[in-house]
């Protein structure tokens, strides 16, 4: 029987998506509060996925979310009161892996539940959504980044650009083109914000980035493999 933690600190919701799940043939675990839907997961190993409801008490949904993404890549749905588009976004940037907002209908709740569960099997453990250079490890599935075996936090512009790099190792990528890439074509800001994410992401990344991330003054930016610098 499959464990879904089901956090939200309305109990009636709670309690609601509890009994459908339930009825499903799921296991469900309760959770008042992002603290302990945490620690709830923490404590299951096997827990198969989790609904969170945004706003909580203690620790809303997208700090869980976050705090999961460190080292798992287990399925998360999003409850979210608002339909507004920064509620959706930010729920993409923590790493969420789809959202439902309230109110909701159970039944349409609970297919979603199962295209999820459904995807999160069949989802091979394939190389193709890692990308790898020496002790940095982008798992593109997983939306996780590790460095020495550590998860590495980064913001969701230092991310795509470090996957960016990533996807043609000794290709030289101009400013302008991580700006139309990252930032999108109608972007009006000053090219040097590329600089200014790119200086952030070299501090993160230690002496890796010294190794690797190298600046190509008056051109832009790229990633050399080890090969490369011999």
């Amino acid at each position: 029987m499959k464990k879904i933690i089901v956090a939200d600190d309305e109990r009636h919701i709670r309690r609601l998506v509890c009994d459908f799940l339930t009825n499903e043939g799921y296991e469900a675990l309760e959770a008042a509060d992002g603290d302990v839907a945490l620690e709830l997961f923490r404590q299951n190993k096997d827990v198969a996925a989790l609904i969170l409801d945004v706003m909580m008490p203690n620790m809303d949904g997208w700090a869980v979310c976050r705090e999961i993404r460190k080292t798992s890549s287990v399925p998360i749905l999003l409850l979210t009161a608002r339909s507004e588009e920064f509620d959706q976004l930010m729920g993409f940037e923590v790493g969420a892996d789809d959202y439902v907002t309230k109110p909701f209908s159970p039944s349409v709740l609970m297919k979603r539940v199962a295209v999820l569960l459904k995807h999160a099997e069949a989802a091979p453990d394939n190389a193709a959504d890692r990308n790898a250079l020496d002790s940095l490890v982008v798992d593109e599935a997983a939306h996780v980044v590790t460095l020495d075996g550590k998860p590495l936090e980064l913001t969701l512009k230092e991310y795509k650009i470090l996957l960016k790099l990533l996807s043609s190792v000794g290709r030289v990528f101009t400013r302008e083109q991580l700006l139309d890439d990252i930032w999108g074509f109608d972007y009006t800001g000053d090219a040097r914000t590329v600089d200014s994410h790119m200086a952030r992401l070299r501090t993160k990344l230690g002496d890796w980035g010294n190794r690797h991330l190298k600046t190509v003054y008056g051109t832009g930016y790229k990633i050399e493999s080890a090969k490369e610098e011999e």
